[in-house]
């Protein structure tokens, strides 16, 4: 698959997990927020709770399970953490998720991916 491609699938995916967050009842505050540290595909609220999403696209559901490593989980809890100040109340707890996209399938969500 072309580079290209996967930019693509890539957005795709980002767009069916913002649209699932919300109809969880979650407020997308941003996207693809670029630090130095690394990227944050989405940031969303929902009540006093602030997530940071990483979100994988894959062809398949079995390609899923190898989609994140401690190495990407470590950038972004690195780039969250550099962003909390812009986001993050007082009050608020904060947690960073996974959300694994495949067609075919229902998005499925890994809360608090970062231990």
């Amino acid at each position: 698959m072309s580079r290209e491609q996967a930019e693509k699938r890539g957005r795709r995916g980002e767009w069916i997990a913002a649209w699932w967050l919300r109809l969880q009842g979650w407020r997308i505050l941003d996207s693809r927020v670029k630090t130095k540290l690394g990227e944050i595909d989405l940031v969303a609220r929902r009540g006093g709770v602030l997530v940071f999403c990483e979100v994988k696209t894959r062809r398949t559901a079995k390609e899923l399970d190898f989609a994140v490593d401690e190495y990407r989980l470590r950038r972004v809890a690195a780039a969250a953490h550099f962003l909390m100040p812009r986001y993050a109340r007082p009050d608020d707890g904060v947690r960073i998720d996974v959300i694994l996209i495949a067609p075919g399938h229902w998005p499925r969500r890994i809360e608090d991916a970062v231990r």
